[in-house]
């Protein structure tokens, strides 16, 4: 059984196109969550091995979200996912607890190989 993954976007598009790659390569797709409320909320209910974080979304950003799930669990795998130009967020994230981090445009090979360094 692959490893059981959270998607958190607020773009359906984004969920959807990491959704795809995952499950093409042998992850399971738990959950979805559109903010960082709700991955909050998925991530207790559903106990994924890995949470995939936008970083820039409405209602709670993913640094914020990020540094709850870590209170709750320090051992959640966050990765986030940001587009070009966003460093200082992802060093803010990466400080938060997040593991890494890959860039939008998804690129399908990096996007697994990213994944798989925490399963």
């Amino acid at each position: 059984m692959g490893k059981r993954v959270l998607v958190t976007d607020d773009a359906m598009f984004m969920r959807l196109m990491l959704k795809d790659i995952l499950t093409k390569h042998g992850f399971e797709v738990v959950g979805e969550a559109e903010n960082g409320v709700q991955a909050i909320q998925k991530y207790k209910e559903l106990k994924p091995d890995l949470v995939t974080m936008d970083i820039v979304m409405p209602e709670m950003d993913g640094i914020t979200a990020v540094k709850s799930i870590m209170t709750s669990d320090p051992n959640a795998k966050i990765i986030m996912c940001t587009a070009m130009g966003q460093q200082a967020l992802v060093i803010e994230a990466m400080g938060a607890g997040a593991k890494d981090f890959i860039i939008k445009p998804f690129s399908p090979a990096k996007v697994v190989e990213t994944l798989r360094k925490f399963t």
